[in-house]
C-alpha cells in the first residue's frame, strides 16, 4: 500500500481502533453530475503541497471516492476544510472521511503557523488563512485539468463548499467575502463565527453548528455570525455541548451532526432536494439537537 493513498481496508480499521476515520463500504456508484451518489464509497487519501517553492507552501491532505484503492468514475464536487488552532486535518477525519465516503472529495490544508507542530505558532495568522482556503481552491483547479493527474477530470471545479472547526470556522466565514468567485458554494461554521467582511456577495448558504455550552467560542458568538448572514443560513446547536466534543463518533449529537451537514453538501453541491427536505428532520433529536433554518430548500 503506497504512501500516497489508504483504501478502506485501513480506514475500516483506523475507525475500529480509535474512531479517526470512516468505514465505506462497497465500490459505490459514479456520481451523475448534480445528483448525490446514492450509496458509499471506500475512502482514498494522498498528501500534496500547494506552492512548494514559495515562502508559504501549504501541505494539503485529500480524501476523495475510490473504487478498488483508485479514484471512482465520475466528477466529486470539493470540501475545503480548515483544522482549527493547534490542530492536524488528521484529527478531523471521523468527520471528513465520512463526508468522502459519500462522495465528495474534502481538500484540508494545514496551517503553517496555527497547526498543532507549528514551529512558530501564531494565533493571529488566522487572519491569513482565508487566502490559503483560496490557495486551495485554485490548486485543485490546476489539479483538475494536468494531465496524468489521477485526480484529474474527477475535481467538479464549479462546486466548492468551505467548512472548518473553531478558527477554522472562522477561517471558512473569511473566505466568504465580497467578490467571491462563485465556485465557492456555500459555507458550514463549526464552533466559529465571522471575520470583518464575511458573508457577503455572492450570496452561499450557511450551516452553523455549535456547543451551546462552548467554553472557548461562545455559541452568542456563532449565533450574531448567523444573525448578520442575509441569505439562507441555519443553525445547529447541540444542548449542553462544549467545543467540539459532538464531532467524535459515538458521542451524543455526533449522527446528528453528520446527517445534516451530508444534507446540506448534497443540496447545495448536488442540487439534491430531497436532502434539503430532510434537513430539519435529520438536525433535530429531542434534548440533544435545536435547528434553526432560513433555508429556501
Amino acid at each position: 500500500m503506497g504512501a500516497q493513498r489508504l483504501v478502506a481496508v485501513l480506514l475500516t480499521a483506523l475507525l475500529a481502533g480509535c474512531g479517526t476515520a470512516t468505514a465505506a463500504s462497497g465500490g459505490g456508484t459514479p456520481a451523475p453530475a448534480r445528483h448525490a451518489p446514492g450509496g458509499t464509497y471506500e475512502v482514498a487519501v494522498r498528501q500534496l503541497t500547494v506552492d512548494p517553492g514559495s515562502r508559504r507552501p501549504l501541505p494539503l491532505t485529500v480524501w476523495y471516492p475510490a473504487t478498488a484503492g483508485r479514484v471512482a468514475a465520475g466528477r466529486f464536487p470539493v470540501v475545503v476544510y480548515s483544522h482549527g488552532l493547534r490542530s492536524l486535518p488528521e484529527l478531523h477525519a471521523a468527520l471528513t472521511t465520512r463526508w468522502a465516503a459519500a462522495g465528495f472529495v474534502v481538500a484540508a490544508p494545514t496551517y503553517p503557523r496555527t497547526n498543532l507542530r507549528a514551529a512558530h505558532f501564531t494565533r493571529a495568522d488566522v487572519r491569513n488563512q482565508p487566502a490559503d482556503g483560496w490557495r486551495v481552491i485554485r490548486h485543485l483547479v490546476r489539479l483538475d485539468a494536468a494531465r496524468g493527474d489521477p485526480l484529474a477530470g474527477h475535481l467538479d471545479v464549479n462546486r466548492f463548499a468551505a467548512a472548518g472547526h473553531s478558527a477554522g470556522g472562522f477561517t471558512t466565514a473569511g473566505m466568504l467575502t465580497s467578490g467571491h468567485s462563485a465556485r465557492l458554494r456555500c459555507g458550514i461554521v463549526i464552533a466559529g463565527g465571522g471575520l470583518a467582511g464575511s458573508f457577503a456577495g455572492p450570496t452561499a448558504p450557511l450551516l452553523f453548528v455549535h456547543g451551546s455550552a462552548d467554553p472557548i467560542v461562545a455559541e452568542s458568538v456563532g449565533r450574531a455570525a448567523y444573525d448578520r448572514t442575509t441569505g439562507p443560513a441555519a443553525f445547529l446547536s447541540l444542548t449542553g455541548q462544549g467545543h467540539g466534543e459532538y464531532l467524535n463518533p459515538g458521542r451524543p449529537g455526533f449522527a446528528q451532526v453528520l446527517a445534516t451537514t451530508l444534507d446540506f453538501l448534497r443540496w447545495t453541491l448536488y442540487d439534491d432536494p430531497a436532502a434539503g427536505r430532510r434537513l430539519s428532520a435529520d438536525a433535530v433529536l429531542a434534548g440533544v439537537t435545536r435547528f434553526d433554518s432560513r433555508l429556501r430548500r
